[in-house]
C-alpha cells in the first residue's frame, strides 16, 4: 500500500481507502432509498478488521449513512486507534415530513459533531467535511464558523467539504479564495472529469479525496442490461439499463485494451483515480473482506498509451452520461 500526506494538515492516508456508505445499510427518507440495500453488520465488521490488516488506514463515512451506522460500526472496529485516520461529514439528514433535507446552521453542526464522536468513540475527528454544502450555505457562513470552532476546541484536527457530483466548482473556489478548510472530496473517475479544475484550483495545500471512483459500479465492468438493483438501493433509481449500456459500448475498447495487460475493467478505474496528481486518496465503496482486499490491491501503473486512450474518450459522449445521472438524481 501506498501512503500520501494529506495536504498540509500532518494527516498521512493510505492512497487506497475505505469509503463506508455501504456499510450503514438500507435506510429511506420517504419513498427515496439512501443506501446500497441490506448489509450484515457481521461482514461489515470482517471488511473493516480486513481493510486495516491489508495496509487501508483511511475511513472516510458520514452521519447520514445509515443513520448513525456507519460510524457505529466504525467506532466499534477501531475506536481512538491512532494508525487509522477517519473523516466524516455532517449537513445530510432527514426532513421533519421523512424526505431528505439538510442543515447547515452552526447549532446543529456543532450537535451532530458530539454525537458523531460518540459513536467513532474518538476525543477528535480527523477530518470533518459538510457535506455536499453549497455557496449560498458558505456565504452565509454558519457552516464555516461551526467548523472553526469545533477545530478550536480539539473535537476536529482539520475541515473541509464534499462537493456536489456534478458542479463541483464554485463551492471550492469560495473556500480557496479565502484559505478556509483543508481538504476537498471529489467525483473524479474515467465518466466524470469535471473534478481536475478542483484539484488544479486547490494545488496549494487542500488534501483530494476522490469517491465514486467506480460511479456506482458502473466502471466495474460488470453490469449489462439484465442488472437489477434491490427498490431499497439508491441504484435502483440512478442507473437505468441505458445508463448502463450506454457506458459498456462506449469502454469496451478501454477494456479490452486494459484485460490484454492483465488489467481488469475495476483495476483499471481505480488505478486511474489515484494515478491523477494531487489526489491523496481514492475511496471506492467496501462491503465485504473479499473487497478490501481486492480494493488494497488494485492500484497498477497504467501504461501512457492506454491514459491517452482515456483521456481521448469525446467529452460530449462523456458529458450525455452525465446529464443522464444528473436527471436521475
Amino acid at each position: 500500500m501506498e501512503y500520501r500526506s494529506f495536504g498540509k494538515t500532518g494527516l498521512t492516508v493510505s492512497a487506497v481507502g475505505f469509503g463506508a456508505w455501504a456499510i450503514g445499510g438500507p435506510v429511506m427518507a420517504g419513498s427515496t432509498p439512501i443506501g446500497w440495500g441490506p448489509s450484515d453488520d457481521a461482514e461489515s465488521v470482517r471488511a473493516l478488521k480486513r481493510a486495516f490488516d491489508v495496509g487501508i488506514t483511511f475511513y472516510d463515512t458520514a452521519d447520514f449513512y445509515g443513520l448513525g451506522r456507519s460510524e457505529d460500526l466504525i467506532g466499534s472496529v477501531f475506536g481512538n486507534n491512532p494508525r487509522v485516520v477517519i473523516a466524516t461529514k455532517v449537513g445530510n439528514c432527514i426532513g421533519p415530513d421523512g424526505s431528505p433535507s439538510s442543515n447547515y446552521s452552526k447549532a446543529y453542526i456543532v450537535e451532530a459533531c458530539t454525537k458523531s464522536l460518540r459513536r467513532l468513540q474518538r476525543e477528535a475527528i480527523d477530518l470533518y467535511q459538510l457535506h455536499t454544502a453549497r455557496l449560498t450555505h458558505l456565504d452565509q457562513g454558519e457552516c464555516i464558523a461551526a467548523m472553526e470552532q469545533l477545530q478550536q476546541e480539539g473535537k476536529v484536527r482539520a475541515w473541509g467539504l464534499s462537493l456536489s457530483t456534478f458542479a463541483p466548482g464554485p463551492e471550492a473556489d469560495f473556500l480557496v479564495d479565502r484559505s478556509l478548510g483543508s481538504g476537498f472530496q471529489i467525483v473524479l473517475n474515467i465518466l466524470n472529469r469535471r473534478g481536475l479544475s478542483v484539484i488544479s484550483r486547490a494545488a496549494a495545500g487542500y488534501g483530494i479525496i476522490v469517491r465514486m471512483p467506480l460511479q456506482f459500479g458502473l466502471l466495474a465492468g460488470t453490469f449489462d442490461r439484465s442488472t437489477t438493483f434491490p427498490p431499497n438501493d439508491h441504484r435502483s433509481f440512478r442507473l437505468s439499463a441505458d445508463i448502463i449500456e450506454s457506458v459498456n459500448e462506449l469502454l469496451k475498447k478501454i477494456w479490452e485494451r486494459g484485460r490484454s495487460l492483465g488489467i481488469s475493467p475495476a483495476e483499471l478505474a481505480l488505478s486511474y483515480a489515484a494515478s491523477v496528481p494531487g489526489v491523496a486518496t481514492i475511496i471506492p465503496g467496501i462491503r465485504t473482506a473479499a473487497q478490501a482486499e481486492r480494493n488494497a490491491q488494485s492500484l497498477v501503473a497504467l501504461p501512457s498509451d492506454l491514459l491517452e486512450d482515456i483521456k481521448a474518450i469525446p467529452d460530449e459522449a462523456l458529458e450525455a452520461i452525465l446529464e443522464s445521472l444528473k436527471k436521475r438524481g
